[in-house]
């Protein structure tokens, strides 16, 4: 099920994003790591906030859009692979007309993952949005 996440759903999310970021973002540098877990509750203030949760209640993923662009999705590591990620990039296309994400180039897996579902490269930035070393792909879903 995918609904709305609240505040209270914060602690969770951040668990779900140290999971999937450790998993999959194997060029970050430990401090820029602490960084970014650290203002992730700033970045949850600015989206529009849904949580995946099982049969169970638990959150295994969540998604964060802004007008119509997808700022954050990700997939707790021990529940990938089973269409949850799908699920959420769905609901974020088809329900909140969401059609444009930015990708961390070194993050090939999630660059496969939003080219396999249509979205196209149409841009790159040197930094990412912090002014970091972390050099983004700009991608859309034409």
């Amino acid at each position: 099920m995918i609904d709305p996440a609240t505040k209270d759903d914060y602690p969770q999310l951040i668990d779900v994003w140290e999971s999937a970021v450790k998993s999959t973002h194997d060029f970050l540098k430990p401090e820029d790591f602490e960084f970014y877990k650290s203002q992730m509750p700033f970045y949850f203030g600015h989206v529009n906030l849904y949580a995946y949760r099982n049969q169970d209640g638990e959150t295994k993923g969540f998604l964060g859009v802004a007008d119509s662009k997808i700022e954050m999705l990700f997939v707790d590591n021990t529940s990938r692979g089973i269409g949850i990620g799908k699920k959420l990039l769905t609901f974020a296309v088809n329900e909140l007309k969401a059609n444009q994400v930015d990708v961390n180039e070194q993050n090939q897996q999630a660059v496969s993952f939003y080219q396999h579902f249509g979205f196209k490269i149409i841009g790159r930035s040197d930094l990412d949005g912090e002014g970091r070393n972390y050099p983004l792909l700009h991608l859309e879903k034409i």
